[in-house]
């Protein structure tokens, strides 16, 4: 339950403010058309979080104990500091036409965006802590949770919702765990 909790929480947190959650919001106000991108949005998520959580399973089995306990602390450190730099929409190209129909260009273009994103890495340093089941089902309700109603209600929520604020919340979080993570086990 822990790995489910803390995973949706971290990915919600994270993906405030984020390239994928602006990308959510793009596709919504070009393609008005909610319920597709929402479910392209799950399946390219699903997909690429599966991915982390066996990237995260296999570094687990490959380092020791003690490497991965301080990999796995400067990890999340780090995750803090990047969580303070935020994404702008202007690293993002939703494309031209929608070739494949707005689900498969969602599902594509997700994906894509979220190849190396904060909530990848966060996912695969999960998975490499806690059971990576539960740490890809809390990491894609997490990313739903902040996704979902950004295509949803858009620019209402944008607009009140601090994001700096929320980077900082996240920022915290991230250092905490990192913290925890290098502290010495009894």
């Amino acid at each position: 339950m822990e790995a489910f909790l803390v995973s949706t929480g971290i990915v919600a947190l994270a993906e405030m403010g984020d390239k994928t959650q602006l990308l959510a919001l793009l596709l919504a106000a070009r393609f008005r058309k909610p319920w597709p991108i929402v479910a392209g949005i799950f399946v390219a998520t699903i997909a690429n979080h599966a991915l982390a959580g066996a990237v995260g399973a296999w570094v687990n089995t490959v380092l020791g104990p003690d490497v991965l306990r301080w990999v796995l602390g400067l990890s999340f450190i780090a995750m803090a500091a990047w969580m303070l730099v935020p994404d702008k929409a202007d690293d993002l190209d939703s494309g031209n036409a929608p070739r494949f129909g707005v689900f498969g260009t969602t599902v594509v273009v997700f994906f894509l965006a979220e190849m190396g994103d904060k909530t990848q890495i966060a996912t695969v340093m999960l998975a490499a802590q806690y059971n990576p089941y539960w740490v890809v089902v809390g990491s894609t309700l997490g990313m739903m949770l902040a996704n979902a109603p950004v295509v949803w209600f858009g620019d209402a929520i944008t607009k009140r919702v601090p994001i700096r604020i929320v980077h900082i919340v996240s920022a915290m979080v991230f250092a905490a765990l990192g913290v925890a993570a290098l502290w010495p086990q009894s």
